[in-house]
């Protein structure tokens, strides 16, 4: 009886890795449902299209930070993850790494700001929940990075959808607001503004105001405002921004 042949050579041959930039695709299973999958050097990772990307339940929850909140609400708002812990936290981040570049590859934008919520309210698990410090620094730091794959999948997203151009100039400017937080937080307020990626965001909204001709959004006419100490007009742009955001 001929041996079984388990290896993944045809889908290599078939499919070069590309160091590059991440290359991604959608197939559809024989079960029926779609997968996503990522080209790495020396293989190919296959994912979920939604929930945990390797599918697992972990603790019985669709993903470990549906477990978190549910410890959180049910059990101990106080707890710290145990060492076992930490490595599915860290799988988790792993994981919805590889599928966010995945969905940005394949321009599926809103998918791609969905992963990268998710992955900062993880974060936000590890800072309340971290057994040390240095544990939780380790995911920490790359929350500028997360922030920034956020701000210009959620930006695209709404070109892409035939949104208001306005709107895609707000999420870059939020996001680059989240990142000058990060860098207040700590401390690094010097770093903020030779940090590539606020510059590549204020390339890519540059590029939407010229494109699209837009004027400065309500949230820059209120800062304007303030820096000019108008501060009538400043309360009427906050009451115009608070009617705006009840409507959304």
């Amino acid at each position: 009886m001929p041996k079984k042949n388990l290896t993944i050579d045809k889908i290599l041959a078939g499919w070069v890795f590309d160091p590059l930039q991440p290359n991604a695709r959608v197939v559809r299973h024989p079960d029926g449902r779609d997968v996503v999958q990522l080209r790495v050097d020396l293989g190919v990772l296959q994912m979920e299209t939604s929930d945990r990307p390797d599918g697992t339940r972990p603790y019985g929850f669709p993903t470990l930070l549906d477990w978190v909140r549910h410890r959180e609400q049910e059990v101990d708002r106080e707890f710290k993850f145990s060492s076992e812990e930490c490595l599915e936290v860290d799988r988790e981040f792993s994981q919805y790494y590889h599928r966010r570049i995945s969905w940005i590859q394949l321009k599926e934008f809103s998918r791609a700001s969905r992963d990268a919520t998710h992955t900062l309210a993880l974060m936000d698990a590890c800072l309340a929940h971290s057994p040390d410090e240095e544990w939780a620094m380790l995911h920490e730091q790359h929350r500028p990075f997360v922030v920034f794959q956020r701000a210009q999948s959620l930006a695209l997203q709404r070109v892409q959808e035939g949104g208001e151009p306005a709107e895609a100039v707000a999420e870059l400017n939020q996001g680059i607001q989240l990142i000058r937080n990060f860098y207040d937080k700590y401390e690094l307020e010097q770093d903020f503004d030779d940090d590539e990626l606020v510059q590549r965001m204020i390339q890519v909204r540059e590029a939407l105001r010229e494109r699209f001709e837009i004027g400065p959004t309500l949230d820059e006419q209120l800062a304007e405002a303030v820096a000019r100490e108008n501060f009538e007009l400043a309360a009427i742009l906050r009451d115009r921004i608070r009617k705006q955001n009840r409507r959304e």
